[in-house]
């Protein structure tokens, strides 16, 4: 009996704070996923980043014993000047001379890397006012991005999802949910052919050391904003039509996040996800629902009464003017 009575309670007090075990074990998924991803990076990119070091220290202790008249101080010295130009994207390679990364094409293409929030950080301002313009014209530019792919994506997806699905819904008679999982499939797959696995096989060909899979790398790292900036297009030393590169290059990523974006938002208004979402989210009490209706029909109320008031008070204002007889004039009258 006892057992009973405990095992129902604990379900009762489960059933009562449903919503926030399922938000506790959500941030605990989350952090274990975190954990997950740095103990396989870590173990997969520590014996290359190994070889790597070893590789340098053997090059770098070679050419001090080839070139005894140059110490080891001023190679270092020279070696982190190198480095730290490299990191503002400024090669000290003599056949990469002729690439400049501040004519126009690149400044528009850095400018929308910035604005998309992709920075791929392989080219970064120099001076300190264009830092200062940087900070400005992010701190602008990123809500106006947000603001105007927002606008594109409420229009697109009007015509893209919402009037395929409802067609399909009234004309043929399939369930609207079947039909909405369906055309968000389709339209996942269209989307990654389109933008992922076309440009790859396009920029495979275009970049001479990128195979298939690098490619493919650069457009999801490219599209998901994640930017880590290992992989550029056109930065090569002899690529062809450089200009006309950069700006497809930035329409690309343009219309690529447009795309995203309304995949996302696809998915997100399915049935079966938003049942999903609702499971950690915070819900409102009974008692602050009825508040909320009380007050609702109150200022509705109030609303109404007060159009009633100004209705009445504009038509007595447009009644013709009347004259208010007396009764002893209307006693007059009559004996008369």
């Amino acid at each position: 009996m006892l057992q009973s009575l405990a095992g129902s309670s604990c379900v009762r007090l489960v059933e009562q704070h449903r919503s926030a075990w399922c938000f506790a074990l959500l941030v605990l998924g989350y952090l274990l996923y975190l954990v997950f991803g740095a103990v396989v990076f870590s173990s997969v990119e520590l014996p290359y980043e190994d070889l790597l070091r070893q590789e340098l220290g053997k090059l770098k202790q070679r050419f001090l014993e080839e070139h005894a008249c140059l110490s080891e101080p001023q190679l270092e010295q020279f070696l982190m000047r190198v480095l730290e130009a490299s990191n503002y994207g400024v090669s000290v390679l003599s056949n990469a001379s002729g690439n400049w990364n501040w004519d126009f094409t690149s400044s528009l293409f850095f400018a929308s890397t910035v604005l998309s929030t992709t920075g791929y950080g392989h080219t970064v301002p120099l001076s300190d006012g264009g830092k200062a313009f940087c900070i400005v014209y992010s701190v602008i530019g990123i809500p106006f991005t947000l603001l105007f792919l927002t606008a594109v994506v409420q229009r697109i997806i009007v015509y893209v999802t919402r009037r395929p699905v409802l067609y399909f819904h009234i004309r043929w008679g399939f369930s609207k949910q079947v039909v909405a999982i369906i055309h968000a499939v389709v339209l996942g797959f269209i989307t990654v052919s389109c933008f992922f696995l076309i440009p790859a096989a396009i920029f495979s060909v275009l970049e001479d050391d990128w195979n298939f899979l690098e490619s493919f790398y650069f457009c999801f790292i490219s599209l998901s904003t994640i930017g880590l900036g290992d992989y550029v297009p056109g930065e090569g030393y002899n690529q062809k039509f450089r200009e006309l590169y950069k700006i497809g290059i930035t329409c690309y990523l343009l219309l690529g996040l447009i795309a995203m974006m309304v995949v996302l938002e696809t998915f997100c208004e399915l049935h079966e996800l938003k049942k999903f979402r609702k499971l950690f989210y915070v819900k409102k009490d009974k008692e602050e629902d009825q508040v909320h209706i009380m007050e609702h029909d109150q200022l509705s109320f109030s609303s109404i009464s007060d159009q009633a008031a100004s209705m009445k008070d504009d038509q007595k204002a447009h009644e013709p003017f009347v004259t208010s007889q007396s009764p002893t004039s209307n006693d007059s009258s009559l004996n008369n």
